[in-house]
């Protein structure tokens, strides 16, 4: 059995179905907050009811706010043993958000991860905990690399230690992180923390731009796919600073998944990996609007204001290595170029102008 929190959102939609096929239930958890975070555009009511049809009676739905800590130990003790696996995705994504209600943001993603970890631990310690941590735990630490402007993008030395991508040796110390990537960082020691005091078996995927058709996105969460639901609608875009020349690197959720599911059948404890697109699969917010442009055959009508967001990564490309040597079987499949395409293709009726 699989615990899947944020069961309607892109990795824990994704995770599901993966889950399932390896022939394991899956009791989803997702009370559908990302409709209060970002409106009634973001809601993941539409993805829950697909996985209810998709899945059939080997989904089952709890409408559950991981701050409901009684709430969250009755679930875990209620099935038990039966748990092979928590796949930890619920949270409060979005800085701009977490700057308007730290408490809130903190209770969800620090609190609500301990909440899961300690039920976790007393009922299912025998479980597998994989935890989407996130980047931003770097703060903006990343800003301080030697960068070149290019044309379209910002560019690393190339004869930085981390022209290949940036490893987890990156300190996490001495940077701004913004009040998400703060509770983020509390979430993500506490996972390894653990892993490492209690020997429970706790992974950390740190990703960068988290991505796939699943996702719904908005302004304030969501690049790829909120560029081409633009391009697609004829929504307006804005984009935030550096002259659209930031760079992120994109992994799709079918990718990322595959990550978790290689950490879940070969587990190891307290593991932290950097995990994305890498240099296999990344672009600059300029690349992504002309791209999502030539697949959409619209243009974009997009807007330019020069204040960046807070925190926000000038240029940000992992480097996946170290999972890649635990797990070397693991590839990714999409580039960018591939994940605009599938989120085009899968959007067609839902975002047509």
């Amino acid at each position: 059995m699989a615990v899947i929190t944020g069961s309607g959102g892109l990795i824990g939609s994704e995770a599901a179905l993966q889950f399932a096929r390896l022939g394991l239930d899956i009791v989803g958890v997702d009370n559908d907050m990302r409709s209060v975070f970002f409106g009634s555009g973001a809601s993941t009511a539409w993805s829950v009811e697909r996985l209810q049809a998709e899945l059939g009676s080997s989904y089952t739905h709890h409408d559950l706010d991981v701050r409901d800590r009684s709430g969250i130990e009755g679930l875990v003790e209620r099935y038990g043993s039966d748990i092979s696996v928590v796949v930890h995705t619920a949270a409060q994504p979005s800085h701009d958000w977490a700057a308007r209600e730290p408490f809130t943001d903190f209770d969800i993603n620090a609190v609500g991860t301990l909440n899961l970890l300690e039920a976790t631990r007393t009922h299912a310690p025998e479980a597998v905990f994989l935890f989407t941590s996130t980047n931003k735990v770097y703060g903006d630490t990343p800003n301080r690399l030697p960068l070149t402007e290019q044309t379209t993008r910002y560019e690393i030395n190339p004869e930085h230690t981390y022209a290949n991508g940036i490893r987890e040796d990156m300190s996490i110390d001495s940077t701004l992180h913004s009040l998400f990537g703060a509770s983020k960082v509390a979430a993500d020691i506490v996972v390894q923390e653990y892993g490492r005091y209690f020997g429970m078996r706790t992974a950390c995927f740190r990703g960068g731009t988290l991505t796939g058709s699943r996702h719904s996105a908005t302004e304030l969460h969501g690049f790829l796919g909120y560029v081409m639901r633009c391009t697609m609608t004829g929504t307006p875009y804005k984009v935030f600073g550096y002259k659209g020349k930031q760079v992120r690197d994109a992994i799709h959720s079918n990718d990322l998944v595959n990550a978790l599911v290689s950490a879940f059948q070969a587990p190891r404890s307290a593991e932290v990996y950097n995990i994305g697109g890498g240099r296999f699969s990344n672009c600059s917010v300029l690349e992504a609007i002309e791209m999502s442009q030539e697949i959409a055959g619209e243009e974009l009508g997009w807007s330019y204001v020069d204040q960046n967001r807070v925190g926000d990564h000038i240029w940000w490309i992992g480097d996946n290595g170290k999972f890649e040597s635990h797990y070397p079987e693991w590839k990714m499949e999409y580039d960018v170029d591939r994940i605009l395409n599938d989120i085009f293709e899968a959007n067609r009726a839902r975002w047509k102008r």
